[in-house]
Formats: C-alpha cells, sequence, structure tokens
C-alpha cells in the first residue's frame, strides 16, 4: 500500500487508532495527513497532526513517552491506520497509561 492509496477525508486528514504491539491495549487516538504518514514510516516515530495547533507533533517529543512505531495497517477501506507501537510510559496527555481510562458511556442492550 502506498500513501496515495489512501482515503484522506476533505481537511487531508485520517484518523490513526495506537495501540500497543504486543498486547494490543488500545493507547490513543490522533490523526495524521499525508505528511506525517510519511514521517512516521521514515522515523518509526509516532508523528501526528494537531488540528487545534495547526502542526506536527511527535509523540514524546516533549514528555520522553516516545512510540516506536512497529508496523503500520490500513483497514479495508483505505480511511484508517492502525499504528502497532512499543510505548515508553504512559501514552495520555493526562499521564494515563491509555487515553481511554478516563470514563465511559453506559451500554443498554
Amino acid at each position: 500500500m502506498t500513501i496515495d492509496e489512501l482515503t484522506f477525508d476533505a481537511a487531508g486528514l485520517i484518523p490513526a487508532v495506537v495501540q500497543q504491539y504486543d498486547t494490543r491495549e488500545v493507547l490513543m487516538m490522533a490523526w495524521m495527513d499525508a505528511e506525517a504518514v510519511r514521517r512516521t514510516a521514515a522515523t518509526g516515530r509516532g508523528t501526528f497532526w494537531s488540528r487545534s495547533r495547526q502542526k506536527y507533533w511527535v509523540k514524546g517529543e516533549t514528555s520522553g513517552h516516545r512510540q516506536h512505531v512497529k508496523q503500520i495497517l490500513v483497514d479495508c477501506d483505505a480511511d484508517a491506520l492502525l499504528l502497532l507501537v512499543d510505548q515508553e510510559g504512559p501514552a495520555c496527555h493526562t499521564g494515563t497509561r491509555s487515553c481511554f481510562e478516563h470514563g465511559e458511556f453506559e451500554v443498554k442492550a
């Protein structure tokens, strides 16, 4: 698969779910554009596009909680990515291991 085969949204972004490669723990979700995908593939470091700051950021650049990307998987529609990483320390900016530890919706079946 090439970057040209990915399906980016109207803003030029694609969602990227980040998962610990060995435990499959879901750590975070972030946005990438084509350049962030290129940078991640070239450096092996999770690089994302900040919609609020309108700039690139490398996970762990300031916190030291780096992501070493092992594999980038593409979903069946090529409109979402799954980054398998080896996470150093917390993945969430709040200091928790995962961004998905902060609450849940009640599911009524």
